[in-house]
C-alpha cells in the first residue's frame, strides 16, 4: 500500500489537549493559545448547532473559552478528555443562552399582554352597572306618581323645574316640593349619604 501523497508535506499532528489543559490548569498562555486554536472551531459549532445565532454563537464560544482558561484546575482527566469537557461547558453554556433568551421574552410577552389588558374589569364593571340600574329601578318604584314623573322629567329628560311643572299642570312650588322629597326617598333607598 502506498503512503499518502500530502500537498505542503505532512498535515501537524493534534496537540495533546490533555497536556495542553494541564499547562493551562498552571496559567501558561502560550499553552492556552494553542488549546483555544485546536477547540475554537468545535466549541463555536456547538454553539451553532444549539443557538443557531452567529452573533448569539461567537459571544457564547467566547465566554467558554474564557471559562475553559479559568476553570482548567477543575478539569479531571480521568473523568474524561478535555475536548469533552470543554464541549460539555460549551453545550451547557449555549443551553443556558437558549434558556435566558426564551425567559427574556416570555417576560416582554407577558409585560405586552399587561399593557393590553384595560385597567379595569369590563365585565365587572358591567354586572355592577346594571345592578345600580335596577337598584334604582327598584327605588323610583317606591315614588309617589308625582314624585316620580317630576325626576323623571327633570333628571331623565333634562327639563327645569319651570318646565317639569308646566309638563305637568302643577304650582312649581309643588314640583320643587315633589322633586326634593322624590330625591331624599331615592338618596334613602339607595343608602346614599347626604
Amino acid at each position: 500500500m502506498e503512503e499518502p501523497v500530502y500537498i505542503g508535506g505532512h498535515p501537524a499532528r493534534p496537540p495533546d489537549l490533555q497536556a495542553l489543559m494541564q499547562s493551562v490548569a498552571c496559567g501558561d498562555t502560550d499553552a492556552f493559545a494553542s488549546l483555544y486554536d485546536a477547540v475554537a472551531a468545535p466549541v463555536l459549532g456547538v454553539a451553532r448547532a444549539v443557538l443557531r445565532d452567529v452573533a448569539q454563537s461567537e459571544e457564547v464560544a467566547q465566554e467558554v473559552l474564557v471559562e475553559v482558561w479559568r476553570t482548567a484546575p477543575r478539569y479531571q482527566p480521568e473523568r474524561g478528555t478535555a475536548l469533552n469537557w470543554i464541549l460539555t461547558l460549551a453545550h451547557r453554556r449555549a443551553v443556558d443562552r437558549v434558556r435566558s433568551v426564551e425567559a427574556a421574552a416570555a417576560r416582554d410577552h407577558k409585560a405586552a399582554l399587561l399593557d393590553q389588558v384595560p385597567e379595569f374589569d369590563e365585565v365587572s364593571e358591567q354586572v355592577e352597572h346594571r345592578l345600580e340600574r335596577e337598584q334604582v329601578r327598584r327605588c323610583m318604584r317606591t315614588l309617589t306618581e308625582l314624585q316620580r314623573q317630576s325626576v323623571m322629567l327633570a333628571y331623565y329628560r333634562g327639563l327645569t323645574y319651570r318646565e317639569v311643572a308646566a309638563q305637568l299642570s302643577v304650582p312649581l312650588g309643588t314640583v320643587k316640593t315633589r322633586l326634593r322629597d322624590g330625591l331624599i326617598r331615592l338618596r334613602d333607598c339607595l343608602g346614599v349619604s347626604a
